[in-house]
Protein backbone atom coordinates (compact mmCIF):
# COMPACT_ATOMS: atom_id res chain seq x y z
CA UNK A 1 0.00 0.00 0.00
CA UNK A 2 1.10 3.42 -0.75
CA UNK A 3 1.41 6.26 1.75
CA UNK A 4 -2.82 7.43 1.62
CA UNK A 5 -5.43 8.41 4.32
CA UNK A 6 -9.21 7.02 4.39
CA UNK A 7 -12.15 7.17 6.60
CA UNK A 8 -14.52 4.89 8.14
CA UNK A 9 -18.03 5.74 7.72
CA UNK A 10 -20.44 2.39 7.28
CA UNK A 11 -23.19 2.47 4.47
CA UNK A 12 -26.11 2.85 6.93
CA UNK A 13 -24.70 5.99 8.49
CA UNK A 14 -25.28 7.93 5.66
CA UNK A 15 -27.08 10.71 5.86
CA UNK A 16 -31.02 9.52 4.03
CA UNK A 17 -34.61 10.98 3.99
CA UNK A 18 -35.32 7.19 4.32
CA UNK A 19 -34.44 6.21 7.97
CA UNK A 20 -31.09 4.94 6.77
CA UNK A 21 -27.90 5.15 4.15
CA UNK A 22 -28.32 4.05 0.93
CA UNK A 23 -26.56 3.28 -2.13
CA UNK A 24 -27.98 6.30 -3.94
CA UNK A 25 -27.02 9.96 -4.02
CA UNK A 26 -25.83 10.07 -0.11
CA UNK A 27 -23.21 7.48 -1.01
CA UNK A 28 -22.05 9.21 -4.46
CA UNK A 29 -21.92 12.74 -2.15
CA UNK A 30 -20.24 10.94 -0.06
CA UNK A 31 -17.03 10.20 -2.68
CA UNK A 32 -17.54 13.33 -3.71
CA UNK A 33 -16.40 14.71 -0.36
CA UNK A 34 -13.39 12.06 -0.21
CA UNK A 35 -11.83 13.10 -3.34
CA UNK A 36 -12.20 16.62 -2.28
CA UNK A 37 -10.67 15.73 1.29
CA UNK A 38 -7.96 14.11 -0.35
CA UNK A 39 -8.62 10.79 0.71
CA UNK A 40 -7.86 7.63 -1.07
CA UNK A 41 -9.74 4.85 0.92
CA UNK A 42 -13.56 4.54 1.83
CA UNK A 43 -13.71 2.07 4.82
CA UNK A 44 -17.15 0.42 5.22
CA UNK A 45 -18.76 -2.11 7.55
CA UNK A 46 -20.06 -5.71 6.28
CA UNK A 47 -22.99 -4.94 4.16
CA UNK A 48 -25.28 -8.59 4.32
CA UNK A 49 -28.74 -8.68 5.97
CA UNK A 50 -28.15 -7.82 9.45
CA UNK A 51 -29.29 -9.91 12.43
CA UNK A 52 -29.78 -10.42 16.00
CA UNK A 53 -29.30 -6.65 17.43
CA UNK A 54 -29.05 -5.57 13.83
CA UNK A 55 -25.33 -5.78 13.90
CA UNK A 56 -23.91 -6.35 10.29
CA UNK A 57 -21.52 -9.10 12.21
CA UNK A 58 -24.59 -11.82 12.64
CA UNK A 59 -25.98 -11.60 8.99
CA UNK A 60 -28.26 -14.46 7.25
CA UNK A 61 -25.95 -14.64 4.76
CA UNK A 62 -21.89 -13.72 4.23
CA UNK A 63 -22.83 -13.38 0.42
CA UNK A 64 -26.09 -11.55 0.12
CA UNK A 65 -26.88 -8.02 0.66
CA UNK A 66 -28.88 -5.84 2.83
CA UNK A 67 -32.53 -4.72 1.57
CA UNK A 68 -31.99 -2.06 4.01
CA UNK A 69 -29.47 -0.26 1.94
CA UNK A 70 -31.45 -0.22 -1.72
CA UNK A 71 -31.79 3.16 -2.95
CA UNK A 72 -35.96 3.60 -3.18
CA UNK A 73 -35.17 6.55 -5.14
CA UNK A 74 -33.66 4.25 -8.02
CA UNK A 75 -35.96 2.15 -8.01
CA UNK A 76 -38.57 4.77 -8.64
CA UNK A 77 -36.31 5.86 -11.29
CA UNK A 78 -37.37 2.38 -12.94
CA UNK A 79 -41.16 2.96 -12.83
CA UNK A 80 -41.16 0.79 -9.79
CA UNK A 81 -41.84 3.10 -7.09
CA UNK A 82 -43.83 6.45 -7.25
CA UNK A 83 -43.66 9.83 -5.24
CA UNK A 84 -46.52 8.36 -3.06
CA UNK A 85 -44.68 5.57 -2.38
CA UNK A 86 -41.58 7.53 -1.59
CA UNK A 87 -43.06 10.43 0.30
CA UNK A 88 -44.51 7.44 2.73
CA UNK A 89 -41.42 5.89 3.04
CA UNK A 90 -40.05 9.51 4.44
CA UNK A 91 -39.16 9.64 7.54
CA UNK A 92 -38.26 12.62 10.10
CA UNK A 93 -34.31 13.32 9.92
CA UNK A 94 -32.38 11.91 13.33
CA UNK A 95 -29.13 10.56 14.13
CA UNK A 96 -30.36 7.53 14.79
CA UNK A 97 -31.85 4.46 12.88
CA UNK A 98 -34.69 2.81 14.19
CA UNK A 99 -34.59 -0.56 13.03
CA UNK A 100 -37.79 -1.92 14.17
CA UNK A 101 -39.99 1.09 11.96
CA UNK A 102 -37.90 0.26 8.44
CA UNK A 103 -38.13 -3.58 9.36
CA UNK A 104 -41.97 -3.44 9.90
CA UNK A 105 -42.16 -1.03 6.54
CA UNK A 106 -39.42 -1.30 4.03
CA UNK A 107 -40.14 -5.37 2.91
CA UNK A 108 -44.01 -4.00 2.02
CA UNK A 109 -42.69 -1.44 -0.30
CA UNK A 110 -40.25 -3.72 -1.77
CA UNK A 111 -42.62 -6.06 -2.70
CA UNK A 112 -45.04 -3.41 -3.96
CA UNK A 113 -42.29 -3.14 -6.46
CA UNK A 114 -41.36 -6.32 -7.34
CA UNK A 115 -45.12 -6.38 -8.20
CA UNK A 116 -44.39 -3.54 -10.78
CA UNK A 117 -41.49 -5.96 -12.02
CA UNK A 118 -42.48 -7.91 -15.53
CA UNK A 119 -40.70 -8.06 -19.13
CA UNK A 120 -37.08 -7.23 -19.43
CA UNK A 121 -36.48 -6.66 -15.83
CA UNK A 122 -37.76 -9.81 -14.89
CA UNK A 123 -35.38 -11.45 -17.46
CA UNK A 124 -32.28 -9.58 -15.82
CA UNK A 125 -33.10 -10.83 -12.56
CA UNK A 126 -33.53 -14.31 -13.96
CA UNK A 127 -30.32 -13.80 -15.43
CA UNK A 128 -28.39 -12.75 -12.41
CA UNK A 129 -29.78 -15.78 -10.67
CA UNK A 130 -28.50 -18.16 -13.25
CA UNK A 131 -24.74 -16.35 -12.58
CA UNK A 132 -24.79 -16.13 -9.07
CA UNK A 133 -24.13 -19.38 -7.32
CA UNK A 134 -25.37 -18.80 -4.04
CA UNK A 135 -28.77 -16.91 -4.67
CA UNK A 136 -30.81 -19.88 -5.23
CA UNK A 137 -30.32 -21.52 -1.75
CA UNK A 138 -30.41 -17.75 0.14
CA UNK A 139 -34.02 -17.18 -1.45
CA UNK A 140 -35.34 -20.56 -0.30
CA UNK A 141 -33.82 -19.71 2.95
CA UNK A 142 -35.32 -16.43 3.25
CA UNK A 143 -38.67 -17.49 2.12
CA UNK A 144 -38.80 -20.94 4.24
CA UNK A 145 -37.50 -19.03 7.45
CA UNK A 146 -40.45 -16.26 7.10
CA UNK A 147 -43.26 -19.32 6.49
CA UNK A 148 -42.01 -21.02 9.24
CA UNK A 149 -40.59 -17.89 11.95
CA UNK A 150 -38.15 -19.85 13.13
CA UNK A 151 -34.19 -20.46 12.77
CA UNK A 152 -33.56 -23.09 9.82
CA UNK A 153 -32.30 -26.07 12.68
CA UNK A 154 -36.27 -25.40 14.25
CA UNK A 155 -38.03 -25.89 10.99
CA UNK A 156 -40.99 -28.75 10.80
CA UNK A 157 -39.66 -30.49 7.66
CA UNK A 158 -36.87 -32.77 8.80
CA UNK A 159 -35.72 -33.30 5.13
CA UNK A 160 -35.93 -29.18 4.52
CA UNK A 161 -33.84 -28.91 7.36
CA UNK A 162 -31.11 -31.60 6.55
CA UNK A 163 -30.64 -29.88 3.22
CA UNK A 164 -32.12 -32.58 1.27
CA UNK A 165 -32.40 -32.44 -2.58
CA UNK A 166 -36.43 -33.84 -2.86
CA UNK A 167 -37.45 -31.22 0.01
CA UNK A 168 -35.60 -28.51 -1.25
CA UNK A 169 -37.54 -28.73 -5.07
CA UNK A 170 -40.76 -29.50 -2.97
CA UNK A 171 -39.80 -25.87 -1.17
CA UNK A 172 -38.79 -24.17 -3.91
CA UNK A 173 -42.54 -24.66 -5.85
CA UNK A 174 -44.42 -24.40 -2.83
CA UNK A 175 -42.30 -21.20 -2.30
CA UNK A 176 -41.92 -19.64 -5.62
CA UNK A 177 -43.38 -16.69 -5.67
CA UNK A 178 -41.71 -15.50 -2.03
CA UNK A 179 -38.44 -17.56 -3.53
CA UNK A 180 -38.63 -14.74 -6.43
CA UNK A 181 -38.98 -12.01 -4.47
CA UNK A 182 -36.23 -12.29 -2.54
CA UNK A 183 -34.19 -13.28 -5.67
CA UNK A 184 -35.42 -9.64 -7.09
CA UNK A 185 -34.67 -8.02 -3.94
CA UNK A 186 -30.47 -9.19 -4.42
CA UNK A 187 -30.66 -8.46 -7.90
CA UNK A 188 -31.69 -4.90 -6.88
CA UNK A 189 -28.60 -4.67 -4.38
CA UNK A 190 -25.59 -5.87 -6.64
CA UNK A 191 -26.46 -3.58 -9.52
CA UNK A 192 -27.15 -0.69 -7.39
CA UNK A 193 -24.06 -1.70 -5.94
CA UNK A 194 -21.93 -1.98 -9.23
CA UNK A 195 -23.15 1.64 -9.79
CA UNK A 196 -22.23 3.27 -6.98
CA UNK A 197 -18.88 1.49 -6.56
CA UNK A 198 -18.04 2.50 -10.11
CA UNK A 199 -18.97 5.80 -9.01
CA UNK A 200 -17.03 5.61 -6.16
CA UNK A 201 -13.88 4.26 -7.91
CA UNK A 202 -14.30 6.49 -10.39
CA UNK A 203 -13.93 9.49 -7.65
CA UNK A 204 -10.50 7.49 -6.99
CA UNK A 205 -11.73 5.99 -4.26
CA UNK A 206 -11.02 2.49 -2.99
CA UNK A 207 -13.37 0.77 -0.39
CA UNK A 208 -12.18 -1.58 2.16
CA UNK A 209 -15.04 -4.11 3.12
CA UNK A 210 -15.05 -6.02 6.21
CA UNK A 211 -14.89 -9.74 6.08
CA UNK A 212 -16.31 -10.95 9.65
CA UNK A 213 -14.48 -14.41 10.34
CA UNK A 214 -17.52 -16.47 11.92
CA UNK A 215 -20.90 -16.31 10.11
CA UNK A 216 -24.18 -17.12 12.00
CA UNK A 217 -25.76 -20.19 13.20
CA UNK A 218 -29.32 -19.38 11.59
CA UNK A 219 -27.47 -18.61 7.98
CA UNK A 220 -28.32 -19.72 4.22
CA UNK A 221 -24.58 -20.53 5.06
CA UNK A 222 -24.82 -22.93 7.55
CA UNK A 223 -28.14 -24.30 6.75
CA UNK A 224 -26.97 -24.95 2.94
CA UNK A 225 -23.21 -26.26 3.68
CA UNK A 226 -23.44 -28.00 7.23
CA UNK A 227 -20.08 -29.75 5.96
CA UNK A 228 -17.85 -26.73 6.68
CA UNK A 229 -19.29 -26.56 9.86
CA UNK A 230 -18.75 -28.49 13.60
CA UNK A 231 -22.30 -29.17 13.63
CA UNK A 232 -24.30 -31.98 15.56
CA UNK A 233 -27.20 -33.96 13.64
CA UNK A 234 -29.51 -31.67 15.00
CA UNK A 235 -27.59 -28.56 13.87
CA UNK A 236 -26.47 -27.36 17.41
CA UNK A 237 -22.93 -26.96 18.10
CA UNK A 238 -21.04 -27.96 21.00
CA UNK A 239 -18.61 -25.52 21.47
CA UNK A 240 -19.10 -21.54 19.71
CA UNK A 241 -17.27 -18.65 19.01
CA UNK A 242 -16.12 -15.76 21.42
CA UNK A 243 -13.16 -14.33 22.86
CA UNK A 244 -11.67 -14.49 26.52
CA UNK A 245 -11.90 -11.22 28.80
CA UNK A 246 -10.03 -8.56 27.19
CA UNK A 247 -9.83 -4.97 26.90
CA UNK A 248 -13.45 -4.65 25.70
CA UNK A 249 -15.20 -6.66 27.83
CA UNK A 250 -14.39 -8.09 31.71
CA UNK A 251 -16.58 -10.98 30.35
CA UNK A 252 -15.03 -11.65 27.28
CA UNK A 253 -17.55 -11.95 24.42
CA UNK A 254 -20.08 -14.57 23.72
CA UNK A 255 -20.54 -14.29 19.92
CA UNK A 256 -22.17 -17.73 19.33
CA UNK A 257 -21.52 -18.15 15.96
CA UNK A 258 -20.32 -21.96 15.09
CA UNK A 259 -17.33 -23.32 14.93
CA UNK A 260 -15.18 -24.40 11.32
CA UNK A 261 -14.68 -27.87 11.03
CA UNK A 262 -11.09 -26.43 10.02
CA UNK A 263 -10.39 -29.83 8.82
CA UNK A 264 -13.01 -30.44 6.12
CA UNK A 265 -11.95 -27.14 4.64
CA UNK A 266 -8.41 -27.58 4.23
CA UNK A 267 -9.32 -31.03 2.57
CA UNK A 268 -11.71 -29.49 0.47
CA UNK A 269 -8.66 -27.01 -0.50
CA UNK A 270 -10.80 -24.38 0.99
CA UNK A 271 -13.33 -24.16 -1.92
CA UNK A 272 -15.60 -22.22 0.67
CA UNK A 273 -13.38 -19.60 1.74
CA UNK A 274 -12.50 -19.11 -1.90
CA UNK A 275 -16.15 -18.54 -3.16
CA UNK A 276 -16.71 -15.87 -0.06
CA UNK A 277 -13.59 -13.49 -0.80
CA UNK A 278 -14.50 -13.75 -4.41
CA UNK A 279 -17.74 -12.54 -3.56
CA UNK A 280 -16.67 -10.30 -1.25
CA UNK A 281 -13.23 -9.01 -3.61
CA UNK A 282 -17.02 -7.77 -5.98
CA UNK A 283 -18.32 -5.44 -3.26
CA UNK A 284 -14.99 -4.24 -2.17
CA UNK A 285 -11.06 -3.44 -3.49
CA UNK A 286 -9.73 -4.28 -0.02
CA UNK A 287 -10.31 -6.53 3.02
CA UNK A 288 -10.01 -6.06 6.65
CA UNK A 289 -9.74 -9.57 8.26
CA UNK A 290 -11.64 -9.66 11.49
CA UNK A 291 -10.43 -11.04 14.28
CA UNK A 292 -7.13 -12.34 12.32
CA UNK A 293 -5.84 -13.91 15.57
CA UNK A 294 -8.75 -16.28 15.09
CA UNK A 295 -6.90 -17.78 12.11
CA UNK A 296 -3.76 -18.64 15.09
CA UNK A 297 -5.80 -19.59 17.90
CA UNK A 298 -9.33 -19.27 18.28
CA UNK A 299 -11.41 -19.41 21.53
CA UNK A 300 -13.92 -22.07 21.79
CA UNK A 301 -16.96 -22.13 24.31
CA UNK A 302 -19.29 -24.34 25.91
CA UNK A 303 -22.14 -23.70 23.81
CA UNK A 304 -24.07 -23.75 27.10
CA UNK A 305 -22.63 -21.20 28.63
CA UNK A 306 -23.58 -17.78 29.58
CA UNK A 307 -20.19 -16.17 29.31
CA UNK A 308 -17.00 -16.56 27.44
CA UNK A 309 -15.10 -16.85 30.48
CA UNK A 310 -15.01 -20.62 30.30
CA UNK A 311 -13.14 -22.08 27.38
CA UNK A 312 -9.83 -23.19 25.68
CA UNK A 313 -7.67 -22.14 22.80
CA UNK A 314 -7.59 -24.21 19.59
CA UNK A 315 -5.25 -24.07 16.58
CA UNK A 316 -6.49 -22.26 13.86
CA UNK A 317 -5.71 -23.22 9.99
CA UNK A 318 -2.84 -20.46 9.69
CA UNK A 319 -1.32 -19.93 6.55
CA UNK A 320 -2.91 -22.98 5.45
CA UNK A 321 -5.83 -20.60 4.65
CA UNK A 322 -4.07 -17.63 4.05
CA UNK A 323 -1.77 -19.21 1.46
CA UNK A 324 -4.24 -20.12 0.04
CA UNK A 325 -6.03 -16.77 -0.09
CA UNK A 326 -3.75 -14.65 -0.81
CA UNK A 327 -2.33 -16.40 -4.11
CA UNK A 328 -5.95 -16.39 -5.49
CA UNK A 329 -6.83 -12.98 -4.83
CA UNK A 330 -3.45 -11.06 -5.52
CA UNK A 331 -5.42 -8.25 -7.09
CA UNK A 332 -7.16 -7.35 -3.56
CA UNK A 333 -5.13 -6.05 -0.71
CA UNK A 334 -5.84 -7.26 2.91
CA UNK A 335 -5.36 -6.02 6.01
CA UNK A 336 -5.18 -7.94 9.24
CA UNK A 337 -7.34 -7.15 12.40
CA UNK A 338 -4.70 -7.99 14.53
CA UNK A 339 -6.42 -6.45 17.99
CA UNK A 340 -7.43 -8.45 20.92
CA UNK A 341 -5.02 -10.86 22.92
CA UNK A 342 -1.85 -11.14 20.79
CA UNK A 343 0.61 -13.89 21.35
CA UNK A 344 4.37 -14.34 19.54
CA UNK A 345 2.30 -17.02 17.57
CA UNK A 346 0.38 -14.22 15.76
CA UNK A 347 2.93 -11.87 15.33
CA UNK A 348 4.74 -14.14 13.79
CA UNK A 349 1.54 -15.21 11.72
CA UNK A 350 0.73 -11.83 10.49
CA UNK A 351 4.38 -11.31 9.47
CA UNK A 352 4.93 -14.29 7.76
CA UNK A 353 1.41 -13.48 5.40
CA UNK A 354 2.76 -10.59 4.95
CA UNK A 355 -0.35 -8.74 5.62
CA UNK A 356 -0.25 -5.07 7.31
CA UNK A 357 -1.96 -5.26 10.92
CA UNK A 358 -3.65 -2.49 12.93
CA UNK A 359 -2.58 0.31 15.44
CA UNK A 360 -5.44 1.93 17.20
CA UNK A 361 -4.14 5.15 19.02
CA UNK A 362 -6.67 5.05 21.73
CA UNK A 363 -5.38 2.23 22.63
CA UNK A 364 -2.13 3.58 23.23
CA UNK A 365 -1.64 6.03 26.12
CA UNK A 366 -0.83 3.50 29.09
CA UNK A 367 3.03 4.15 28.97
CA UNK A 368 6.05 4.88 26.26
CA UNK A 369 6.61 1.25 25.63
CA UNK A 370 3.07 1.14 24.09
CA UNK A 371 2.96 -0.47 20.15
CA UNK A 372 0.31 2.05 19.49
CA UNK A 373 1.99 5.11 20.08
CA UNK A 374 2.76 6.25 16.57
CA UNK A 375 7.19 6.46 17.94
CA UNK A 376 6.91 2.70 17.98
CA UNK A 377 5.29 2.25 14.46
CA UNK A 378 6.94 0.25 11.81
CA UNK A 379 5.72 1.40 8.29
CA UNK A 380 4.07 -1.70 6.77
CA UNK A 381 0.56 -1.18 9.54
CA UNK A 382 -2.93 0.71 9.34
CA UNK A 383 -3.18 3.54 12.22
CA UNK A 384 -6.78 4.20 13.20
CA UNK A 385 -7.95 6.85 15.87
CA UNK A 386 -10.49 4.07 16.62
CA UNK A 387 -12.10 1.30 14.65
CA UNK A 388 -16.42 0.47 14.71
CA UNK A 389 -16.12 -0.97 17.95
CA UNK A 390 -14.57 2.00 20.13
CA UNK A 391 -15.54 5.13 20.87
CA UNK A 392 -15.21 8.42 18.78
CA UNK A 393 -11.81 10.13 19.94
CA UNK A 394 -13.94 12.88 22.06
CA UNK A 395 -15.66 10.30 23.69
CA UNK A 396 -12.64 8.54 24.05
CA UNK A 397 -11.04 11.03 25.87
CA UNK A 398 -13.92 12.14 27.97
CA UNK A 399 -14.27 8.22 29.66
CA UNK A 400 -10.15 7.67 29.86
CA UNK A 401 -8.44 6.94 33.29
CA UNK A 402 -7.47 10.19 34.75
CA UNK A 403 -3.70 8.30 34.00
CA UNK A 404 -3.99 7.46 30.05
CA UNK A 405 -5.76 11.46 29.27
CA UNK A 406 -2.87 13.21 31.47
CA UNK A 407 -0.70 10.63 29.66
CA UNK A 408 -1.82 11.39 26.24
CA UNK A 409 -1.91 15.52 26.46
CA UNK A 410 1.72 15.21 27.70
CA UNK A 411 2.35 13.05 24.58
CA UNK A 412 0.29 14.78 21.55
CA UNK A 413 0.98 18.25 23.82
CA UNK A 414 -2.07 19.79 24.12
CA UNK A 415 -4.55 19.45 26.79
CA UNK A 416 -9.18 19.02 26.43
CA UNK A 417 -11.16 17.01 24.72
CA UNK A 418 -11.68 18.84 21.13
CA UNK A 419 -7.97 19.71 21.21
CA UNK A 420 -6.89 16.00 21.99
CA UNK A 421 -8.98 15.06 19.03
CA UNK A 422 -7.38 17.53 16.38
CA UNK A 423 -3.94 15.98 17.96
CA UNK A 424 -5.08 12.63 17.35
CA UNK A 425 -5.76 13.03 14.37
CA UNK A 426 -2.45 14.74 13.29
CA UNK A 427 -0.02 11.80 15.26
CA UNK A 428 -2.25 9.35 13.05
CA UNK A 429 -1.78 11.30 9.54
CA UNK A 430 2.05 11.76 10.19
CA UNK A 431 2.91 8.16 11.32
CA UNK A 432 4.68 5.85 9.68
CA UNK A 433 1.76 3.99 8.93
CA UNK A 434 0.99 3.46 5.35
CA UNK A 435 -2.23 3.67 5.34
CA UNK A 436 -4.27 6.23 8.09
CA UNK A 437 -7.73 5.74 8.83
CA UNK A 438 -10.07 7.56 11.42
CA UNK A 439 -13.78 7.80 11.94
CA UNK A 440 -16.37 10.12 10.28
CA UNK A 441 -16.98 11.26 13.73
CA UNK A 442 -13.64 11.89 14.52
CA UNK A 443 -13.53 14.35 11.90
CA UNK A 444 -17.11 16.04 12.44
CA UNK A 445 -15.53 16.17 16.21
CA UNK A 446 -18.53 14.01 17.69
CA UNK A 447 -18.73 12.48 21.51
CA UNK A 448 -19.80 9.49 22.17
CA UNK A 449 -23.62 10.16 21.15
CA UNK A 450 -21.61 9.26 17.92
CA UNK A 451 -20.29 5.73 18.80
CA UNK A 452 -21.37 2.60 16.56
CA UNK A 453 -20.64 -0.22 18.49
CA UNK A 454 -20.09 -1.24 22.14
CA UNK A 455 -18.76 -4.72 22.38
CA UNK A 456 -20.68 -6.84 24.42
CA UNK A 457 -23.71 -5.11 24.68
CA UNK A 458 -26.90 -6.24 22.85
CA UNK A 459 -28.66 -3.49 22.33
CA UNK A 460 -28.63 0.40 21.27
CA UNK A 461 -25.59 -0.24 18.26
CA UNK A 462 -24.96 0.10 14.89
CA UNK A 463 -27.50 2.93 14.93
CA UNK A 464 -25.47 6.06 14.46
CA UNK A 465 -26.45 7.61 11.04
CA UNK A 466 -25.22 11.85 9.71
CA UNK A 467 -28.14 14.00 9.31
CA UNK A 468 -26.60 16.03 6.72
CA UNK A 469 -23.83 15.70 3.98
CA UNK A 470 -20.45 16.47 5.52
CA UNK A 471 -19.50 20.25 5.03
CA UNK A 472 -17.27 21.51 2.06
CA UNK A 473 -15.14 23.37 4.60
CA UNK A 474 -14.56 20.26 6.15
CA UNK A 475 -13.72 18.43 3.26
CA UNK A 476 -11.01 21.41 2.57
CA UNK A 477 -9.56 21.82 6.33
CA UNK A 478 -9.33 17.40 6.09
CA UNK A 479 -7.12 17.68 2.60
CA UNK A 480 -5.07 19.82 4.57
CA UNK A 481 -4.13 18.15 6.47
CA UNK A 482 -3.64 14.85 4.18
CA UNK A 483 -1.86 16.87 1.82
CA UNK A 484 0.87 18.57 4.76
CA UNK A 485 1.77 15.10 5.99
CA UNK A 486 2.38 13.30 2.21
CA UNK A 487 -0.45 11.30 2.18
CA UNK A 488 -1.88 13.05 -0.82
Amino acid sequence: MKRSAGILLPIFSLPSDYGIGSLGKEARAFADFLRSAGQSWWQILPVGPTGLGNSPYTSASTFAGNPLLIDLEGLAAEGLLDEADLAAARVPNRDSIDYGALYASREPLLRKAFSRVDGERAQAVRAFGERTPWLKEYALYQAARARFGTPWYQWPDEALRRHEPSALERWRVELAEDVAFHACVQYWFFTQWERMKQYVNDAGIRIIGDLPIYVSLDSADVWAEREQFLLDEEGQPSKVAGVPPDYFSEDGQLWGNPLYDWKAMKADGFGWWIRRVEGAGKLVDAIRIDHFRGLESYWAVPADSDTAKVGQWEKGPGMDLLGVLTGWFPQITFIAEDLGILTDAVHDLRSESGLPGMKVLEFAFSDPANAYLPHNYQPHCVCYTGTHDNDTAVGWYTHAPEEERTFAEEYLGVSGAGEVRRALLRAGQGSVAELFVAQMQDYLGLGSEGRINVPGVADGNWQWKMTAPAPEDLAAKVRAMTVRYGRR
